[in-house]
């Protein structure tokens, strides 16, 4: 799997502009590290993990948890992310009206086909769910609102990647390419199938690209006539989901599904509600 980008990634050009903070960037590097399920994370993982100093690192802990947006437990000397990190995050998702429009929608297909339907943003190399809806039956994902997932072997990811402009795929791709130059060539292929069937479908078809169980469709949602492109999949346990399944079922009305979303979606950002 590719390895995530990265704040380093970038230096060499931030380096240039006078208006970027990296002390700034730096600390935000550090709440990111933070992954699912790992709850404390001491100074010499986040050092590794951001490639910042491990003095640097030790700095900006202390100043993060002063502020709290990390928790210092002194048993452990280690930290975790503080309730000033959730704060922001549900401030962000209050503000985005998206949520609040797609969910009707999104529900009303999880229930018809007994299906996880997540709405998603790009975050670096993965998708964080920002809207989960789930059907009722066993073999569902229990994915939440937050979690994460490989771009670029995920249905998703792979949809978000068709929806935005090809300058910037390209970039993208060639960034991840050289974070896992071993297995690009397999990963190519994925995405060149994705695109392939983005083009023949209107929507991108994963099975078992990302997790072997987990099978999915997915579409781009371009907002704002480009400025802003999100994505959002409808996808579940390979065991019920065949090919046909998701060609003649799941995609159509997942790519239906998200033209009414941006419909509803045209009288708000037009200031008519």
């Amino acid at each position: 799997m590719a390895k995530p980008l990265s704040i380093n990634d970038d230096q060499a050009t931030n380096a240039k502009d006078r208006n970027f903070i990296t002390a700034l960037s730096r600390g935000l590097e550090l709440l990111r590290a933070f992954g699912a399920g790992e709850e404390y994370l001491g100074n010499a993982e986040l050092s590794s993990r951001t490639g910042i100093p491990r003095p640097t690192v030790s700095r900006l802990t202390y100043t993060l948890t002063q502020l709290g947006y990390l928790q210092h437990n002194e048993r452990l000397e280690k930290y975790r992310l503080g309730a000033g990190v959730l704060a922001l995050g549900y401030r962000y998702l209050a503000s985005m009206s998206i949520r609040e429009i797609a969910r009707p929608h999104m529900q009303r297909l999880a229930d018809a086909t007994d299906c996880m339907v997540a709405l998603c943003n790009a975050d670096r190399g993965t998708m964080t769910y920002i809207e989960v809806c789930q059907g009722s039956g066993p073999l569902i994902m229990r994915l939440e609102t937050g979690s994460r997932i490989p771009m670029i072997t995920s249905a998703v990811g792979r949809a978000w990647l068709c929806g935005i402009p090809q300058s910037k795929r390209d970039q993208l791709l060639q960034d991840f390419s050289k974070r896992d130059p071993d297995n690009w060539s397999t990963v190519e292929q994925g995405l060149q199938a994705a695109m392939k069937d983005y083009t023949q479908y209107g929507f991108c078809i994963s099975e078992g690209d990302w997790e072997r169980e987990v099978s999915a469709v997915a579409v781009p949602l371009v907002l704002e006539d480009g400025a802003e492109v999100m994505a959002i999949n409808c996808g579940g346990a390979s065991l019920r989901l065949s090919h046909r399944v998701l060609t003649e079922n799941l995609g159509p009305r997942l790519r239906d599904l998200a033209e009414q979303i941006k419909g509803s979606l045209d009288p708000v950002v037009g200031g008519k509600r």
